[in-house]
């Protein structure tokens, strides 16, 4: 019996470390990073803040402690507040660390579909000088938007984002997370995404295929500021060089095939838009991420985790008829695709499936053959 395939579209997080980044980590020459004497962490600091038109970088262990550490440098008193949208994911995926580590105020704003949010909304909601109020200093976007489904902001919405908090004298964060798929949609250098920020956060474990660690940069004395932070956050690696080795690979071999992430997630958008019962904003998908949505009328046959478990479920047994009627999924799980097992997130009857480096057209076909199976069954049950 041959070997199931699993297709992990849970996240792009799931990626291994390509051939190239093995070699580059086997033969990466190391330091201490503490001391500052690591080659291999510099080099990658001084390549991304390069490329993201900045005077420095720094290496830390994660995205979330990337902007963790962004938001504290900037608001550096407790009585700071940052404005932020409401469905982002420094404020709803990183366990309100800027509010239990750091004593920073949240003020939400809507976000808009496409990821952004009014910027008539964010003036209003800037504080005055009062004492009964906390003090505003920061203004924080996200590009790509997980949460809208991977939207990209462009670089006209962002620089208006940055005049306003220049008006104001705040600061901009941009964390951007999934930013090169935005400049790699966009056909622009990243720079040009992020030239009105004063900090941004790069994930290189996404997409880019790293197996750990983002790049945080700004200026100088920003960096200087957030090294102590990661110090005090408990994100001061030794030899991480061998991290950092990947992170150089990443930028250099991985940003050009991002498109077929992104060819792939369109694709699956298209297709699964016709199975009668799923809806799908085919304007939402811009990038790697797709979400589509269980109408009614089969989410009542079948629930988002049920669907979920079948497309996961792999089965060689054939079920009774008596089992079948005990378990309304045993004759969707029950499929003819029993040897593709695909993994995905469920949050109600939302699914998202995540495109990535080791996600092939081969097995967007498989997985999308599997979802129509499920569902016809689902639909005769």
């Amino acid at each position: 019996m041959s070997l199931p395939i699993v297709i992990d579209m849970r996240s792009d997080t799931v990626t291994k470390p390509t051939k190239s980044m093995q070699a580059a980590m086997a033969g990466a020459q190391l330091g201490d990073d503490v001391f500052g004497d690591d080659p291999t962490i510099n080099e990658l600091q001084d390549m991304t803040a390069k490329l993201l038109g900045k005077e420095a970088g720094l290496f830390v262990p994660s995205g979330t402690m990337a902007n963790l550490i962004a938001v504290l440098v900037h608001c550096d008193t407790r009585d700071s507040e940052v404005i932020l949208g409401d469905k982002c994911h420094i404020h709803l995926y990183e366990q309100g660390g800027i509010a239990s580590l750091g004593g920073v105020h949240s003020r939400t704003v809507t976000t808009l579909p496409d990821g952004t949010f009014d910027l008539k909304e964010v003036e209003s909601k800037i504080r005055g000088d009062d004492v009964h109020y906390p003090v505003t200093k920061l203004i924080c976007l996200e590009n790509t938007h997980n949460a809208c489904g991977g939207r990209v902001l462009t670089a006209e919405y962002t620089d208006q984002v940055g005049q306003l908090a220049a008006k104001y004298g705040l600061k901009v964060h941009i964390d951007g997370a999934r930013l090169m798929n935005a400049a790699v949609k966009l056909g622009v250098e990243p720079a040009v995404l992020v030239k009105s920020a004063q900090s941004v956060s790069l994930c290189l474990s996404k997409g880019l295929g790293s197996p750990v660690g983002s790049v945080l940069v700004g200026d100088q004395l920003f960096v200087d500021k957030a090294r102590r932070l990661r110090k005090r956050l408990g994100g001061g690696m030794r030899q991480a060089g061998v991290l950092a080795a990947c992170g150089i690979i990443s930028l250099k071999e991985m940003v050009g095939r991002l498109s077929e992430d992104h060819d792939n997630a369109a694709f699956l958008a298209q297709e699964i838009s016709r199975i009668p019962g799923i809806k799908v904003d085919l304007a939402s998908v811009e990038s790697n991420l797709l979400y589509f949505e269980l109408e009614s009328a089969l989410s009542d046959k079948i629930s988002g985790a049920q669907l979920v478990q079948a497309l996961a479920k792999i089965d060689t047994k054939s079920h009774s008829a008596d089992e079948s009627k005990e378990d309304p999924t045993a004759t969707i799980t029950n499929s003819g695709h029993d040897s593709i097992s695909v993994l995905c997130t469920v949050s109600g009857n939302r699914l998202r499936w995540v495109m990535h480096y080791h996600i092939t057209q081969q097995h967007c076909q498989l997985a999308l053959a599997k979802l129509q199976r499920i569902v016809e069954q689902a639909h005769q049950a």
